[in-house]
Formats: C-alpha cells, structure tokens, sequence
C-alpha cells in the first residue's frame, strides 16, 4: 500500500488529526464508554504514513486522564495516574 492509500485509510479511520513538524501526524479517535467514561485512541505516524506509536488513553466522567496503555511499539500495558 502506498502512502497516499495509508493516508486516506487513516484518515478515513480516525477521523481527525494534528500535523506534526516534521512531516508527520497524529490521528485521533475518541470512543465514548459505559459511564460517562471516554477512551482515546491515538496514532502516530511519520512522514511516509509508517506508525510510529499507537496509544490509548482512558478519561472518567469529569474530563480527567486516568490510565494510559502504550501499545506500539512496545505493549507497555495499561499505567494508572
């Protein structure tokens, strides 16, 4: 798959994203959960659309970060804050 096709897919996919400095970006996907909890998902991709990072982080019901689970490049399981 070329980086155009990546692109549009993680576009497609994600939904929103940031451009970062060098080329690269982040793209976002917020999911609602049970509760008033939210998760967001993130992936960070470099300037040929090559993921860099991927990362969930978990939100309680007032907006808070409470949990983060690095999942690429090493599954670094979840860390509570």
């Amino acid at each position: 798959m070329d980086m155009e096709a990546k692109r549009h897919k993680n576009e497609r996919k994600y939904g929103s994203w940031q451009t970062l400095p060098d080329g690269g970006r982040i793209y976002t996907l917020e999911i609602k959960g049970h509760y008033g909890w939210r998760a967001r998902y993130l992936k960070q991709v470099d300037d040929v659309e090559e993921t860099t990072r991927f990362w969930q982080e978990i939100y309680d019901q007032t907006g808070r970060l409470v949990e983060i689970h690095e999942k690429y490049p090493i599954d670094k399981g979840h860390r509570r804050l």
